[in-house]
């Protein structure tokens, strides 16, 4: 099977938005910008944390640079997902499975480097996933497809040969553009319907609990 995958980390392989949600609302709460909810907070799941937050900043008028609130939310998220993130179970069981068969494999996320590490290092996922991009280390965010493009090259393999797993219309949306497939396991409830998803060679409409790694895997090899 001559493929790389490429996986998103929040929502995707791991269920860190309720961490991220928390550690928003604390940074908000700071700032006298209280009153997050979690239906605000998927305004912007499978966007970058910078972006998230230079949106945030606009729309309530704080003052604080970007660079102040994302430090800010780094810190308590790091907090947050030290002590509890969970793996969506049959993500971990496809992670496992392609490790065993040697597919080069590797997450692409719009959180920092130092969250992704945390994550990965928690939930042990470390051991099959060595290849990690932020989008600290790319121009732009998803959904412009750089983090994709640049796992990709540290894979040593060509778009047109990956995969990428996504729960997010802004992260099928990247896919698309890097001239990827895409494998979209929507998180927020209804979004499947997100026109971004129509890109997608294969969509679990029912979100992480119609997903199967046998599912997944039957897709990998049709291509």
């Amino acid at each position: 099977m001559n493929t790389a995958v490429i996986f998103d980390l929040d929502g995707t392989l791991v269920d860190s938005e309720p961490n991220y949600h928390e550690a928003g609302r604390r940074v908000l709460a700071e700032h006298g910008a209280g009153g997050f909810s979690w239906e605000q907070h998927t305004r912007f799941i499978g966007i970058g944390t910078r972006e998230t937050l230079a949106a945030l900043r606009a729309e309530r008028g704080i003052d604080a640079s970007v660079e102040q609130l994302l430090a800010a939310k780094n810190r308590h998220y790091l907090a947050l997902a030290a002590a509890s993130t969970e793996v969506f179970p049959q993500m971990r069981v496809f992670v496992e499975r392609l490790s065993a068969e040697g597919v080069p494999m590797a997450v692409a996320s719009g959180s920092s480097r130092a969250a992704i590490e945390a994550v990965l290092v928690g939930t042990g996922l470390d051991a099959h996933l060595q290849v990690a991009v932020s989008a600290e280390e790319v121009a732009h965010g998803k959904p412009a497809p750089d983090v994709f493009l640049r796992a990709a090259a540290r894979l040593g393999a060509a778009p047109g040969d990956c995969v990428v797993l996504e729960d997010a219309p802004a992260g099928a949306a990247a896919a698309h553009a890097a001239g990827m497939r895409c494998i979209a396991v929507p998180y927020v409830s209804g979004s499947a319907r997100d026109p971004a998803f129509a890109t997608a060679g294969l969509l679990f409409a029912g979100g992480q609990e119609a997903f199967t790694a046998e599912a997944a895997y039957r897709f990998l090899r049709s291509g």
